[in-house]
């Protein structure tokens, strides 16, 4: 009996499937988390290319072993070639918002310390402006005190719950998750320079102007939304 895929799983399968295009033999590759970076790694895995991989989540750590990856820590590699990742939201300017699998501080370092950051989304995840909850890692110890600070911005946190046990869930950095919701958020970059100024926050999900290629998956194809650096220098 076929299966029949919605569109989002559709766009996910093509784009993940083009951006394996970009991975040479020799490459130290940053593996994001989440099903569109599954997509690509399974189909990474299926061609002849020779690459190293950085993590940003034990689950994305386990799945690559399972795939047979050579798999390095950050510290071990010091630079990444390409950092491949999806997003929840992606606006018309190519600003992310991520932390939907509470992996986005990893993956916020390992996008810093790449030579090229590429943005894997199905056409789902497009929209004018951001207006998802902006997942923010918190220091357990400041929770009451970032909550505080964080409705002086105008922004209403909830404290994530784990959905397979009881009480909070606990990043892979043994820190837990606020859900801020700040409505449209029209100016992500300053947002973003102001929840990091709080003293407590570990890091938090705005990822403004941060990726190089945003390439948008759909039942048409592939479309590239932004080369951000390369419309920035002309």
């Amino acid at each position: 009996m076929s299966v029949k895929r919605d569109g989002s799983d559709v766009g996910k399968e093509v784009v993940g499937e083009r951006v394996v295009e970009l991975v040479e033999s020799g490459m130290v590759v940053g593996f994001g988390t989440g099903s569109t970076v599954g997509v690509f790694l399974r189909e990474l895995a299926g061609r002849d290319v020779d690459v190293v991989g950085v993590c940003t989540s034990f689950d994305t750590e386990l799945l690559a072993r399972r795939l047979g990856f050579d798999v390095r820590s950050l510290s071990s590699v010091g630079s990444v070639d390409l950092a491949v990742d999806g997003a929840d939201q992606v606006d018309f300017d190519g600003n992310l918002i991520k932390g939907g699998g509470a992996a986005h501080f990893r993956e916020k370092v390992v996008a810093s310390f790449s030579d090229r950051f590429v943005c894997i989304v199905d056409d789902t995840k497009v929209d004018s402006e951001l207006d998802l909850p902006v997942p923010i890692e918190v220091a357990p110890f400041a929770l009451e005190n970032v909550l505080g600070e964080i409705g002086c911005l105008g922004g209403e946190g909830v404290l994530r719950s784990c959905g397979e046990k009881d009480g909070p869930l606990v990043t892979d950095n043994g820190n837990f998750v606020v859900d801020t919701d700040f409505g449209r958020i029209q100016k992500p970059e300053r947002l973003s320079k102001e929840i990091s100024c709080i003293t407590g926050v570990v890091e938090h999900g705005l990822f403004p102007g941060m990726a190089d290629s945003v390439l948008v998956g759909s039942s048409d194809g592939v479309r590239e939304l932004r080369e951000i650096k390369g419309n920035e220098e002309r």
